[in-house]
């Protein structure tokens, strides 16, 4: 099956895929401008990467997660994709993409962490680690 995982923000939103749910690579994170724009760009995406499945990542457990569940799936609404839809615990997947950039010389917020971010949650739910 073919996955395409987002990490969703609000200025950015991190984009990773798997050809197969063994290797997941990142891709060039989605600037967010406005909501139909951001959501018209996944939809491009899973369809140029003729994505199966969609791995949102959510925080779970905590007290937002209630309300980035309705952000999302107001959000998924506008996507309108047709495939199956998972939600993976994004929580630290930022913190751990940071701390896996920080060895590079030139780190800067240019959508790379947030498609790293991506990479890790996409890697969670398939237990790829």
């Amino acid at each position: 099956m073919r996955y395409l995982a987002i990490d969703l923000g609000l200025r950015r939103i991190g984009v990773a895929y798997s050809p197969d749910g063994n290797i997941v690579s990142p891709l060039k994170a989605i600037e967010r401008r406005n909501r139909n724009q951001a959501a018209s760009e996944v939809k491009a995406l899973l369809l140029e990467w003729e994505s199966e499945a969609l791995v949102v990542g959510i925080p779970m457990g905590g007290s937002s997660e209630d309300e980035m569940r309705r952000r999302v799936a107001h959000f998924l609404n506008l996507v309108d994709f047709e495939g199956e839809t998972f939600y993976q615990d994004e929580s630290d997947s930022s913190i751990e993409a940071e701390a896996l950039m920080k060895g590079e010389m030139k780190y800067r917020r240019d959508g790379r962490v947030d498609s790293i971010a991506a990479m890790i949650i996409l890697k969670r739910y398939l237990k790829v680690l």
